[in-house]
């Protein structure tokens, strides 16, 4: 199939192009910078620089691309961000959401495409005891910047799921892991781990699904290629709360033990937004996925994933495995 991909050079589409070429499909890979075409050539994708915000190029780029399927996977995230400035970090992430997401679905309608991916987040659900499941509400109640980006994430999702003539599916991943992610060897959460800069607040309590950004780029071909349009938990099988695995991660990247902080103190250092997810988050489910995708994750628990991208953080003789595979510390 033709396959336009938009967000061809982030974190997720440098493992999505390799794939999605050695699978048969024909790529249009677009980037906003010069510099990174010889990069797409070289996995053998064609090359369309271009900024989403720019309609009229746009919409031209992909009606000559002749698409089938259409990948959004764009997102403006720093590479640090501060819990306590989370308005001003996601920002262009909410534009890109909202108004990005509608000009890339009305160049595929245009271009006569039958199916749009794009990439959502299951991090956003509603406060609840058990793995959220893909009918549980999204978090529209919460804190007031957070708020913003809920709202951002449930509009691009009401574009997709349900623009006429399209295919729509929307894949929530979870937290991403793995190269070119903040939670990389050289990531910045990694070196404010090893920094001592991420406490656990609070009990700990809130429960985190991790996403390696291989398994991302999987179900990514899987959605292209088959099942029904809707929404789709792309995460582990190992939900698990702050306290349990933060440890584990400091271990391997040879950090000392994370601090504990009261919420108080966490909220005065995080804000709001930073104490909610170490408190209150809610895992996901990937149930659907699996049944309807036929997808299932390489990395099944962060409890490995972590092991293998940490592996040359530290040596491995300072790695006990008993500890790493309890999350015991």
């Amino acid at each position: 199939m033709n396959v336009f991909v938009a967000g061809a050079t982030g974190a997720i589409g440098r493992q999505l192009l390799p794939r999605l070429i050695e699978a048969g499909h024909t790529v249009a890979a677009m980037t906003r910078r010069d510099d990174r075409v010889s990069d797409l050539r070289a996995v053998g994708a064609h090359p369309v620089v271009l900024d989403v915000f720019d309609a009229e190029i746009l919409q031209r780029a992909v009606v000559d691309a002749k698409p089938e399927v259409v990948i959004h996977q764009l997102t403006s995230i720093p590479h640090r961000i501060d819990p306590r400035q989370i308005r001003r970090d996601m920002a262009p992430t909410n534009r890109l959401r909202t108004e990005g997401t509608r000009l890339l679905l009305q160049a595929a309608i245009a271009a006569g495409a039958r199916r749009f991916v794009a990439q959502s987040i299951a991090t956003y659900y509603a406060p609840g005891k058990r793995p959220a499941t893909e009918t549980d509400p999204l978090y529209k109640h919460a804190p007031a910047a957070f708020v913003e980006i809920v709202e951002a994430v449930s509009q691009l999702e009401d574009l997709v799921l349900n623009t006429p003539g399209i295919e729509g599916v929307a894949l929530r991943y979870g937290h991403f892991y793995g190269p070119g992610t903040m939670y990389s060897a050289d990531g910045s959460f990694t070196n404010d781990v090893r920094r001592r800069r991420v406490p656990i607040i609070g009990n700990g309590g809130g429960v985190f699904s991790f996403t390696h950004v291989e398994d991302a780029a999987a179900a990514t071909v899987a959605a292209v290629e088959r099942g029904d349009p809707g929404l789709y938990n792309i995460v582990d099988d190992d939900p698990a709360p702050l306290r349990e695995w933060l440890p584990v991660y400091a271990t391997l990247c040879g950090a000392p033990s994370p601090m504990r902080v009261s919420r108080l103190l966490g909220r005065l250092a995080a804000g709001r937004f930073g104490v909610y997810f170490m408190t209150e988050q809610r895992g996901a489910s990937n149930q659907k996925a699996k049944h309807d995708l036929g997808w299932s994750p390489m990395y099944r628990s962060w409890r490995d994933g972590f092991r293998v991208e940490l592996a040359s953080a530290v040596g491995t003789d300072r790695i006990q495995p008993g500890r790493i595979l309890t999350g015991k510390v």
